[in-house]
């Protein structure tokens, strides 16, 4: 006498990847929308790394506005920029927010700051 099991089916249903492929492309289109404002975050902190170069407060916002307009930055201007003395070295702090449409009435608001050291 032989026994048989009966093997059970395996995978996803039709209802499953529908769902699931609809996750990944929702997803896929927020991060494709996120993705160049932290490129954007890091230019930015990356100018205002450079205008510690000046002396005083408007060589300072003077330089991150040369910076800003080679690397197309356009959510911060050197006016938004809040220098201060530290000891003898000069910090420059910023903070901004980008929104980002999703449906409707839906935004996604990022925050983002930043500081030199």
């Amino acid at each position: 006498m032989s026994i048989q099991f009966k093997s059970k089916q395996r995978g996803m249903s039709f209802l499953g990847l529908l769902f699931v492929g609809g996750f990944l492309a929702v997803t896929g289109v927020i991060a494709a929308q996120i993705v160049p404002t932290a490129i954007e975050y890091q230019a930015i902190y990356k100018a205002a790394n450079k205008s510690r170069e000046g002396s005083t407060v408007g060589e300072v916002r003077a330089i991150f506005d040369r910076a800003a307009a080679i690397d197309n930055i356009s959510s911060i201007t050197g006016k938004d920029l809040e220098v201060t003395k530290n000891g003898d070295k000069i910090v420059v702090s910023f903070a901004y927010q980008r929104e980002i449409h999703l449906a409707g009435p839906g935004y996604l608001t990022l925050k983002y700051a930043g500081r030199t050291k």
